[in-house]
């Protein structure tokens, strides 16, 4: 469908025979969600760990075999990745359906058995790295260091080898409850502050970002125009309730759980955050990065509030209490537990050093003047400092593409599973679900001129290629049904500058290519919708 308005800021033409040797970066989604020890957050987490290993799978990334036999990125840090196993760079593909292949069948077989060991966290948290480290711009978002670290801080709440359900005599590492604590603290405080930050007048002087937040945001779902069209004054209560929760409430995460006072401010707190989530999800399609963030939360409960929630379950309460008694402070079920032995209290020892020592430059990045937003200051990115929406924009850019056989059309258009295209069409649910071509879309146009994205270009080439596992990523191809003939029909190329208002083509000025199959794309732009 056509917007009211369009402003023709690129005309991108290529001649369909010179893109035989381009790649595009294909859709990688991400298919290795957290689980936590505690039976509500593994069974919790592993079914979101397999929906989300589900999306569309990966077929090429960007630069990916340059970047892989480098071994380092571009700060000089390590790449960890399966891939390295791979000796024939010509079957990198295969490789990584399989490393999607085992991050879903691991997450499968946890959700099934309520249970989870050191070997297969480490082994999610590898497949989770994997694709990290060669995923380019695909695996920039700050939802996927923040996944991988909440994996990391598993690995320390699950038994060494066995695969039991939780029970009374499981040790209870505190040091990684606090751990996980202080990773909710980081990501809400840090979202607070980049905003704090960022000079948008919106979010501190006119109160106004949500104004614009719910129209603008990547991916809406069928409530967010309700959210949007609420009063004038509402909206100014939703900026004020932001700046509570991102940078009020955080506190209360780590206040210590000593008598009711220490208890409450957990509840609270941990309350708090998940009921933001829960609305922010309901608000728009933000990936899976609001599950992710409300997941940590859950362990700011105890059993006693849990126990309301989950009565038709009592059988699995005892074993469940013995973790989330020592959250609360009960000493009476703390007794049951038996002491650590000495090796485990060591890997705890050695974990809350680390974790102190990394935290270092995060925390030194959260009181900068410049705090960098969804950053990591270790190479392995263990410890990583986040941020979202520091700047919220006040007018929607979409980037059309469409096609023709012909310089003077008709144009075609190309239609997206879930990014705003046709002003008819209704938006989707799709949360926690991922379709991160579509994100990176709406990336691109907030980005400016589409040179500063340049994997756009080799999109194209496929597109006019007709790729089918491209195409795939699409909601439509317009050109499904077309005839096409290999006769000697010529067709013309014409590179014309990006702005240019002239719609037809000069023939004699024109170069006149063979080699054109009728009834298929020859030319495709980009138009940019405001």
């Amino acid at each position: 469908g056509n917007l009211k308005y369009r402003k023709r800021m690129n005309w991108i033409e290529y001649k369909k025979t010179n893109f035989k040797n381009n790649n595009i970066v294909a859709d990688p989604d991400d298919e290795h969600k957290v689980t936590l020890k505690l039976k509500i957050f593994i069974q919790n987490s592993s079914l979101y760990r397999f929906i989300c290993a589900t999306l569309e799978s990966s077929t090429k990334l960007q630069k990916l075999r340059e970047k892989l036999w480098d071994r380092s990125d571009a700060l000089d840090r390590p790449l960890i990745t399966l891939l390295w196993l791979c000796k024939n760079r010509s079957k990198l593909n295969p490789w990584l359906d399989g490393i999607a292949l085992l991050g879903l069948s691991t997450s499968l077989s946890i959700l099934y058995m309520g249970s989870a060991n050191v070997p297969m966290l480490l082994l999610l948290w590898l497949c989770q790295r994997s694709l990290m480290s060669v995923g380019g711009p695909w695996y920039g978002y700050g939802w996927e260091p923040q996944l991988a670290e909440l994996n990391f801080h598993a690995l320390f709440l699950a038994p060494l080898f066995s695969l039991q359900q939780i029970n009374l005599s499981s040790p209870v590492p505190s040091i990684t409850i606090w751990a996980i604590r202080w990773y909710l603290f980081r990501i809400m405080m840090g979202a607070g502050l980049i905003k704090l930050r960022s000079n948008d007048p919106k979010w501190f002087q006119t109160w106004s970002a949500m104004d614009y937040f719910y129209e603008t945001q990547p991916v809406p779902n069928p409530f967010t125009k309700y959210f949007h069209f609420m009063p004038k004054w509402w909206h100014r209560f939703e900026v004020g309730c932001n700046h509570f929760v991102e940078l009020i409430a955080p506190w209360l995460l780590l206040v210590p759980n000593v008598g009711g006072f220490g208890r409450m401010c957990g509840l609270c707190g941990g309350l708090i955050q998940i009921s933001f989530q829960m609305l922010l999800i309901s608000s728009g399609n933000l990936s899976f990065l609001n599950w992710l963030t409300a997941v940590p939360a859950l362990i700011c409960l105890d059993d006693a509030f849990l126990a309301k929630f989950f009565a038709p379950f009592q059988k699995y309460s005892a074993s469940l209490s013995a973790y989330l008694s020592m959250i609360s402070g009960d000493t009476t079920t703390i007794a049951n537990v038996v002491t650590t032995a000495p090796t485990r209290k060591i890997i705890n020892v050695l974990f809350g050093a680390l974790i102190f020592r990394l935290s270092i430059p995060v925390v030194q990045n959260l009181l900068s003047k410049r705090q960098l937003m969804n950053a990591s200051f270790d190479k392995l990115r263990l410890i990583n400092t986040y941020g979202a929406f520091g700047v919220v924009s006040e007018e929607r850019e979409e980037l059309i593409i469409s096609s023709a056989e012909n310089v003077n059309g008709p144009w075609k258009e190309y239609e997206f599973k879930v990014k705003v295209g046709d002003v008819y069409r209704r938006p989707r649910w799709i949360s926690p679900y991922h379709y991160r071509m579509d994100w990176q879309m709406w990336i691109a146009a907030c980005s400016g001129s589409i040179q500063r994205s340049p994997w756009i270009y080799n999109f194209l080439c496929k597109l006019l290629q007709r790729d089918e596992k491209v195409l795939g990523l699409l909601a439509n191809d317009p050109w499904t049904g077309v005839e096409s003939s290999n006769g000697d029909e010529y067709g013309h190329e014409q590179v014309q500058d990006a702005g240019a208002n002239e719609e037809k083509v000069d023939p004699k000025q024109t170069d006149y290519l063979p080699m054109h199959k009728t009834g298929q794309p020859r030319y495709i732009r980009i138009d940019r919708y405001k």
